[in-house]
């Protein structure tokens, strides 16, 4: 987001942020900003209900997945934005004992549409209808 654009001025002047510098304050979120924010709040509510044996269901936007997806599977920088994941399709993972992945993310969709949307993910703009 550019420094001049509206919703940046709206969140400079909003109250709540008036201590932050302008360095403190982004203009955008990076993966590291988003997995900050993402893994504390997975270990202190998500992790616990897991280990009771619960089944979780984590609704978040796509960076936050990215970092949690990482996270799961230990990818590294590069590996991870090889990833493509469709909006809005719902993602299971298998867990071992120590809460890693034992196998790739898997989707829970239609078997024709799944290759369609991954690969318009991975080159948004060219897909075709």
């Amino acid at each position: 987001m550019e420094l001049d654009h509206p919703f940046y001025s709206n969140i400079r002047k909003d109250r709540r942020y008036a201590d932050l510098t302008e360095d403190q304050l982004p203009s955008c979120e990076s993966l590291k900003n988003a997995i900050a924010r993402a893994l504390p709040f997975g270990n202190e509510e998500i992790v616990p209900q897991i280990k009771e044996g619960k089944w979780v269901l984590t609704a978040a936007h796509g960076n936050s997945l990215q970092g949690i997806v990482k996270h799961l599977e230990g990818l590294s920088e590069e590996a991870i934005m090889e990833r493509n994941r469709p909006t809005g399709t719902p993602i299971v993972y298998e867990l071992d004992k120590n809460l890693k992945s034992i196998k790739p993310m898997q989707f829970l969709g239609d078997e024709e549409t799944m290759p369609k949307a991954t690969e318009a993910v991975a080159a948004p703009g060219k897909a075709k209808k």
